[in-house]
C-alpha cells in the first residue's frame, strides 16, 4: 500500500512540475496561431491545444480558417517538436487549403515536416516561403494541387470568356534541404502525376514522372533569367496530349561550371508521331503523315538521344571553351558539333561564375577558334526524294535534278561554300554520300555580340571547308 502511494505521489509531483511550462507553450502556440491570421479577414477556430505528457511537443488540433473571400484552410494537427523558440521540427497533418479568388484551387497534403525551422509558426495561408523564413529540410507526403484558370480572348475590343482551364498535380513524396527565400540546396520528388486542360502549347493532356531531383538552385528572389541551377535530373517521363505524345527515359543537366565542365544529356526521348497524327485535326493529318514517313520510315516512332558537353580552362589572359555536341534521331540522322573557342572575358570576372550565369555575348571577345559539324545519313535523306517527288507530281529523277540546279543557284547567290553544302545534301539524297562535314575557322579579335547581331557578317569573316564522305 505504501509503495502505491509513493508512486502516485511521485507521478503527481512530476505532473505538477511540468504543468507550468506545458501550459505556457500551449498558450503561446494558440496565441501565435491566432496572431498569424489576425490581419486576414475571416474566422479562425482551433480545437484542443496541448503539450505532450513529458514535454517537448506542443500540438494544436482541428484548426479551421474561413476567410471572408471564401478561402478555407483545414488542418487536422499542427505540432511543434522540441524547444518552442528553436524547434527541432514543425509537423502538419491533414492539410487542405481551398482558394476561392480569381483562380480557384485546392492544395492538400497528408503530412508535412519542416526540420529545424527558423521559427515555430509557418504562414499556413501563404504557403510559399515568406520573409526570412529558413529551414534545414522539408518533407511532404501525399501532396496534391489543382487550379482553375479562366481562358479569355479579346474579340472586337471585348474580352470573351472561353471557358476554364484546369490543372492538377500529385506528388507522392517530396524532400528538400537548405531552404530559404533565396535558394534551395537540394530537392527530390517521386511519384509525380499531372493533367491539364486547354494548355497553350499542347492542349488537353496528362503526364507522369517517376522522379526528379535538383541541386544548387539559387536566385529565387530574383528574376527568372537571373536564377542558376547546378544540377537537374529526371527519369521516366511520359506525356500524352493533343499536340505531343512522348516518353523520355532520362534527362540530366550539369550547370555547375566551377569544376570546368558542364552539359546536358537527353536519353531515349521517343516521339509517338503516329499517335500525334491521330489526335491532330483531319485536314492536317495527310501532311503530318508524310513528314512522319520521311522521319521514321513508316514506323511512326522517332527516338532521339542528345548530348551537349562543354569544358573551359583558363590559359593566361584568355579562356578556352571546348564543346562536343551530338543529336541522334534514330532512322533519320545524326548531327555532331565539335568546337574549340579561345575567348577573352571581361576583366575582373571569375570565369566559372561568369560562364554559368552568362545570358549575353556582349562582353565576350572571340580570339579565333575552330568549329566542325558533321551531318550523318541514317535514312532520312534516302527517303526524301520519293516523298518530295510524289508531293510535287514529278519523278524522283526530275526532283533530284531540280534540287541540284537549285543548289547551284544558291551557290551563285550566297557563295561557293553554301553551294557545296546544298550539293552535299543532294549527294546524300542520291546515295552518293553518307556524311556532310563542314569545318569553320573563326576570326580573331571579333566581338561575339557583333556576329550574333549580324549573322550575315560571318561568311566574310571566316574560312569554310565543305566535304562529303
Amino acid at each position: 500500500m505504501s509503495t502505491t502511494l509513493t508512486r502516485g505521489a511521485a507521478l503527481a509531483a512530476l505532473l505538477t512540475g511540468l504543468s507550468g511550462p506545458a501550459l505556457a507553450d500551449a498558450e503561446r502556440l494558440e496565441a501565435d496561431l491566432r496572431a498569424l491570421f489576425a490581419e486576414t479577414p475571416g474566422e479562425l477556430t482551433i480545437g484542443e491545444v496541448s503539450d505532450s505528457l513529458l514535454g517537448g511537443s506542443t500540438t494544436a488540433e482541428d484548426l479551421v480558417f474561413v476567410g471572408d473571400n471564401g478561402d478555407r484552410l483545414r488542418l487536422a494537427r499542427y505540432t511543434v517538436e522540441g524547444d518552442y523558440e528553436r524547434p527541432d521540427e514543425v509537423v502538419m497533418e491533414g492539410l487542405r487549403l481551398e482558394a476561392r479568388d480569381d483562380e480557384p484551387g485546392v492544395i492538400t497534403a497528408e503530412r508535412l515536416v519542416v526540420g529545424e525551422p527558423s521559427r515555430p509558426l509557418l504562414a499556413l495561408h501563404d504557403l510559399p516561403l515568406d520573409g526570412e523564413f529558413a529551414a534545414a529540410e522539408l518533407s511532404i507526403d501525399g501532396l496534391t494541387m489543382s487550379r482553375e484558370t479562366p481562358r479569355t480572348r479579346v474579340e472586337g475590343g471585348k474580352e470573351v470568356f472561353l471557358g476554364t482551364a484546369t490543372g492538377r498535380l500529385a506528388i507522392e513524396h517530396l524532400y528538400a534541404t537548405e531552404l530559404s527565400r533565396q535558394a534551395i540546396g537540394s530537392l527530390e520528388m517521386t511519384g509525380i502525376r499531372g493533367s491539364g486542360e486547354r494548355l497553350e502549347d499542347i492542349g488537353d493532356g496528362h503526364f507522369s514522372l517517376a522522379a526528379i531531383s535538383l541541386a544548387g538552385l539559387s536566385g529565387l528572389d530574383r528574376e527568372q533569367e537571373e536564377r542558376s541551377l547546378e544540377r537537374l535530373e529526371l527519369s521516366d517521363l511520359s506525356i500524352e496530349a493533343e499536340q505531343l505524345v512522348a516518353t523520355l527515359e532520362r534527362l540530366r543537366l550539369d550547370g555547375d561550371m566551377t569544376d570546368g565542365a558542364g552539359g546536358m544529356w537527353l536519353e531515349a526521348l521517343e516521339l509517338d508521331l503516329a499517335r500525334m497524327i491521330e489526335l491532330a485535326p483531319e485536314d492536317q493529318q495527310t501532311q503530318l503523315r508524310m513528314a512522319s514517313n520521311v522521319l521514321t520510315g513508316g514506323s511512326g516512332r522517332l527516338t532521339v538521344d542528345a548530348a551537349f558537353d562543354g569544358e573551359w580552362e583558363t590559359v593566361g589572359p584568355k579562356s578556352l571553351l571546348t564543346g562536343e555536341s551530338q543529336i541522334t534521331a534514330g532512322d533519320a540522322f545524326r548531327w555532331t558539333i565539335d568546337t574549340e573557342l579561345p575567348v577573352r572575358l571581361p576583366e575582373g570576372v571569375e570565369p566559372s561564375t561568369y560562364l554559368a550565369e552568362m545570358d549575353s555575348l556582349e562582353d565576350v571577345t572571340l580570339l579565333g577558334g575552330e568549329i566542325e559539324t558533321t551531318l550523318t545519313e541514317l535514312g532520312l535523306f534516302g527517303r526524301m526524294p520519293a516523298v518530295m517527288a510524289a508531293s510535287r507530281g514529278v519523278s524522283e529523277a526530275d526532283f533530284l535534278a531540280q534540287a541540284r540546279t537549285q543548289a547551284k543557284g544558291f551557290g551563285t547567290m550566297l557563295g561557293a561554300e553554301f553551294g557545296a553544302i546544298l550539293d552535299g545534301v543532294v549527294d546524300m539524297m542520291e546515295g552518293k554520300a553518307s556524311e556532310l562535314v563542314i569545318h569553320l575557322s573563326l576570326p580573331a579579335e571579333t566581338g561575339m555580340d557583333k556576329l550574333a547581331d549580324d549573322p550575315l557578317l560571318l561568311p566574310s569573316k571566316l574560312s569554310m571547308r565543305v566535304e562529303t564522305r
